[in-house]
């Protein structure tokens, strides 16, 4: 369903410490992201279908970070919206090899989250 929050990501420079803290916390399993290459590992709750979030793996402590990921129809739409209401994007829409297309933003108070568009169907 667009306008949902959709997906969720911890950042963090220490992988495999995030990965046992929220693994015994909540039962999360994680599972290394064919297409993070190296560097992303995917989250599934208990009894869940697939993934719901994430882990990236940060190169130092200043860049950790947990945020929201919004799901939308159109990306570069709303990255034109976030301006035009006050807000800033950070990263401009990035198409990824599966079609999968993202961008990172910023709410008029400095909050960031991202908004991503799902690879088309196959």
């Amino acid at each position: 369903m667009y306008n949902t929050v959709a997906w969720f990501q911890v950042g963090t420079n220490e992988p495999g410490e995030a990965r046992r803290f929220y693994g015994r916390l909540f039962g999360w399993t994680f599972e290394a992201d064919p297409d993070g290459e190296g560097r992303y590992d995917l989250i599934t709750y208990p009894g869940a279908d697939g993934p719901s979030g994430g882990v990236h793996h940060t190169d130092d402590r200043t860049s950790n970070h947990a945020i929201f990921s919004v799901v939308v129809e159109d990306v570069a739409a709303v990255c034109a919206e976030t301006e035009s209401a006050g807000g800033k994007v950070m990263t401009p829409p990035v198409t990824f090899g599966n079609g999968l297309v993202f961008a990172d933003l910023l709410d008029p108070a400095g909050n960031h989250f991202g908004v991503f568009s799902p690879p088309p169907a196959p």
